[in-house]
């Protein structure tokens, strides 16, 4: 591993895409300490593409984004996109969430609460009080995407070493000197791409953390009555996200749309907070839980304004973040990984200036160099 450009801490979606795109220029290594890539986050992602998901600086990368994931050159010969589409349900407590959703957003349809039903039979009439279709949603196709990515990346002469735990982390006489078990790496500059341990990773290297905070997000898989065709629904939701659903190989993957805060672990759902959850769902539709066929939990770790941290350390010479991502880490990774080269490789971003803006760790705080 030895002498590198570019050091990446996380095999994640992030760290992988990112590591690609800047390998067509520079040399670049991945540290990943589980024993495979996309093992946390980006492995137990719902893996829909939604354009209207998130702030508007989440809107303007997933805008950026579309082209790729529908043209992935050089991480796929077809599209990464299939088609899926996302109905939101409010009763009449979550019409001001629907409002808000629907401000600023494009290529939405109103629904009147019989034709809800009509695209997702199972939801209960007479709890919909209004409704949102966006038929654009798409399912993406995140193992694809991300083996791609690390093909790319290895292809451009990159490297990816996983199960290695990193050690100390020094910066001394403009490099990054980072310990493993199996010896030193070195580059001048150090990508944080470490997800929900972003802040430990950060405070090892000596920057003050950013307060980018994990959140547990639950989901299971719950089998449908033999007579109950529903691999044509749209992803389905409340409004106010107290759950959602989607449709998975002819059963439905039901989350409570959980957001607690968590210690950087690997994660496992809640019993209490999956029951709750499923309790809302349930709620909403003429079909009974019955049983759980298994459950799952990831964390999605978000930074205070919840829009993601891409760009240097403004204290801590060499170090980059590309860290917060949220719940929309594998949709906007195409406009992030290009986002992140051009800064680590000094090229201009096609992104405007305001948005680039919008994602800099600088945003959070006065701080002063050292």
């Amino acid at each position: 591993m030895g002498e590198n450009d570019v050091i990446v801490l996380g095999g994640g979606i992030a760290g992988i895409s990112a590591a690609a795109e800047i390998a067509a220029e520079a040399r670049v290594t991945v540290i990943e300490a589980e024993p495979s890539i996309g093992y946390h986050a980006t492995g137990r992602s719902a893996a829909l593409f939604i354009r209207n998901y998130g702030n508007a600086t989440l809107r303007a990368l997933n805008a950026a984004s579309a082209p790729f994931l529908d043209a992935p050159e050089g991480v796929s010969d077809r599209s990464l996109l299939s088609p899926r589409g996302e109905l939101l349900v409010a009763n009449e407590s979550e019409m001001d969430a629907l409002e808000a959703y629907a401000d600023g957003a494009s290529g939405l349809e109103r629904l009147s609460p019989a034709e809800a039903v009509e695209v997702v039979p199972i939801l209960r009439r007479e709890s919909i009080v209004a409704a949102l279709l966006e038929r654009d949603a798409q399912d993406i196709d995140v193992d694809r995407m991300l083996q791609g990515y690390a093909q790319l990346l290895r292809r451009r002469g990159g490297q990816i070493v996983t199960g290695l735990r990193v050690g100390a982390l020094r910066h001394e006489a403009g490099l990054w000197r980072i310990e493993t078990d199996e010896g030193e790496i070195t580059a001048p500059v150090l990508i944080n791409a470490a997800g929900a341990w972003a802040d430990m990773v950060a405070r090892a290297a000596g920057a003050a953390p950013l307060g980018i905070t994990p959140m547990r997000r639950s989901a299971a898989i719950l089998p449908m009555p033999e007579d109950v065709a529903l691999d044509d629904w749209p992803m389905f939701a409340s409004a106010s996200e107290g759950w959602y659903a989607k449709p998975e190989a002819g059963k439905l993957m039901v989350s409570p749309a959980d957001e607690d805060p968590v210690d950087p672990h690997d994660a496992w759902p809640d019993d209490m907070v999956l029951a709750e959850g499923l309790h809302r769902y349930e709620q909403a539709v003429t079909v009974p839980v019955s049983r759980v066929e298994r459950s799952w939990a990831g964390l999605r770790s978000f930074a205070p304004d919840r829009s993601p941290v891409v760009g240097f350390d403004p204290a801590r010479t060499g170090l980059f973040w590309l860290a917060g991502q949220g719940g929309y880490g594998v949709q906007t990774a195409p406009a992030l990984s290009r986002l992140a080269a051009g800064l680590c490789l000094g090229r201009a971003s096609a992104l405007p200036q305001h948005v680039v803006s919008a994602l800099s760790p600088g945003r959070f705080a006065t701080v002063v160099p050292g």
